[in-house]
């Protein structure tokens, strides 16, 4: 598998194709995959948030895009890709992004940097 700056090439592309529109998700149907991403917003009036759900249509990979409004509303907070391979449902991966926008994540807690003593 080909590897690019760290990322998974293929799911990388798949971000850069373009898919055809799912305009329904329902909550307990599978999903591929689901992104919060800053993009430029129609019509070039700044950068926006976005939720984009990926559900298979068909035997095609079909993308859901919800704005979740200015970018500028969510500073400091990651923007998420969390796979599914059809493991998780639409409101499962919906749960988990809400968990992961709220969640602030200690990161000097997580690597103990307050017990770090250099030598």
């Amino acid at each position: 598998m080909l590897r690019s700056n760290g990322w998974n090439f293929r799911a990388r592309t798949l971000r850069k194709m373009i898919l055809p529109i799912a305009d329904k998700i329902f909550g307990d149907e599978k999903a591929i995959a689901l992104f919060e991403m800053h993009e430029q917003s129609p019509g070039s009036k700044g950068f926006h948030r976005y939720q984009i759900i990926h559900v298979p249509r068909n035997g095609v990979i079909c993308e859901w895009r919800k704005d979740m409004g200015l970018a500028d509303n969510y500073k400091g907070i990651s923007q998420l890709r969390i796979p599914s391979l059809m493991e998780h449902t639409v409101d499962e991966l919906k749960a988990m992004a809400n968990e992961l926008r709220t969640h602030k994540f200690d990161i000097k807690g997580f690597l103990e940097l307050d017990k770090y003593k250099p030598g």
